[in-house]
């Protein structure tokens, strides 16, 4: 197994302290957004097998038989299939949703057809890949996540008591589901930037006034004022994490992230199709060919199982589950058919004879025997094959 050296991501939207704090150092005062470990191209995972540091992603490439098994390369192809994160959310993140694998590879051809440069500001896909996502709370977190029933997000509205905001209320009530969603963000999207603006304005100060249902929504217009996506994220559920529990979000599903630390594995992909909350690129017209329109819980879900508690999803490119060790227990051998990347994020305990701290993490080949002693919690990312 191997010890990961990581990248931790500067965006603008991280935390200064949450991240430093959990890796028991000093804060550098520039945020610090995301810890990556993994194999994705754009921050992959060093390690060192004696031969000085080498990206993850370029060991795998020499031997993914070797380092991820041949029944998980027969399944996903010859690269490790998750990403695991760190995310540490000072500021909200942008509101956006994710394609399914079709939309991502089409868009993602289309793009390289057109040159439009992998880098370039304006690019929606990055890669030919779908990006489901499991985020588990490691402190209180707040996010955003599906539609509310129109009929509900018509009564928020028009509870702001903002006469700007009325026909988007009136619209909410006057069709179907689909239909009803798709008009309104469609119209906030692509209201005239001025008049967008003002309403933004009117609507943040009731909402500031009211607070209670409000309060969430009054807190994205003080880093983002001005722009559409605070209406646009009136019209979604918001939830609030205690410590272990978590939410899947899968493709369509539009979402952001307000507030708090948390553990996200999600498969190896960078798509992002943006709605607002952003001074990004926002492709209107491509985000509502990936938009589910349709109204749905965010189901948060708390861990099941007894030793290994797994958190369930729908799809099989990633497994997340977490294990609370107590101090004396028994060991515990994991099983060896799958690619693993082991994260420590409370106490001191052990993989093999290799001890951890919080924020450190291991890659464990496949076929490859690890065994977790010691005390603390470790998460623990795979595949299922």
């Amino acid at each position: 197994m191997d010890r990961l050296t990581n990248t931790i991501r500067t965006y603008a939207w991280g935390s200064t302290t949450a991240i430093p704090t959990l890796l028991g150092v000093e804060p550098t005062g520039e945020p610090q957004a995301e810890m990556w470990m993994g194999a994705h191209p754009g921050a992959p995972s060093r390690i060192d097998r004696g031969a000085g540091q080498k990206a993850l992603s370029d060991v795998i490439a020499a031997d993914p038989e070797g380092e991820l098994g041949a029944a998980t390369v027969a399944r996903f192809g010859p690269r490790l299939p998750f990403l695991l994160k760190l995310l540490a959310a000072g500021a909200p993140l942008s509101l956006q949703v994710h394609p399914d694998l079709a939309q991502a590879e089409a868009g993602f051809a289309d793009e390289e057809r057109r040159g439009i440069p992998i880098d370039a500001g304006h690019r929606n896909y990055k890669d030919p890949n779908h990006k489901p996502e499991m985020l588990c709370a490691l402190t209180p977190f707040d996010g955003l996540c599906g539609f509310r029933p129109p009929e509900q997000s018509a009564d928020l509205l028009e509870g702001l008591g903002v006469g700007s905001l009325k026909p988007y209320a009136d619209l909410l009530r006057a069709h179907p589901e689909d239909a009803a969603l798709r008009e309104v963000l469609t119209a906030v999207l692509t209201a005239d930037r001025e008049q967008m603006a003002r309403t933004v304005t009117e609507a943040a100060a009731a909402a500031e006034r009211l607070g209670g249902p409000y309060a969430p929504y009054a807190h994205l217009v003080h880093d983002y004022p001005g722009d559409p996506g605070v209406i646009a994220a009136m019209l979604l559920n918001h939830f609030r994490l205690q410590p272990g529990e978590a939410v899947f979000l899968g493709a369509g599903v539009p979402h952001a992230y307000i507030d708090g630390l948390a553990v996200e594995l999600l498969a190896n992909s960078d798509n992002v199709l943006r709605a607002g909350l952003t001074p990004k690129h926002v492709d209107v017209p491509e985000l509502l060919k990936i938009v589910k329109f349709e109204s749905g819980d965010p189901n948060v879900q708390r861990p099941e199982g007894n030793g290994e508690e797994v958190y369930e999803t729908p799809i099989d490119e990633f497994r997340l589950s977490r294990f609370l060790l107590a101090p004396g227990a028994a060991s515990r051998v994991l099983p060896e058919a799958t690619p693993q990347i082991l994260l420590c994020t409370a106490g001191s305990p052990r993989v093999g004879e290799l001890s951890l701290a919080p924020g450190e993490s291991v890659f464990v080949p496949a076929g490859e025997k690890a065994e977790l002693s010691g005390s603390g919690t470790v998460f623990r990312a795979t595949v299922v094959v």
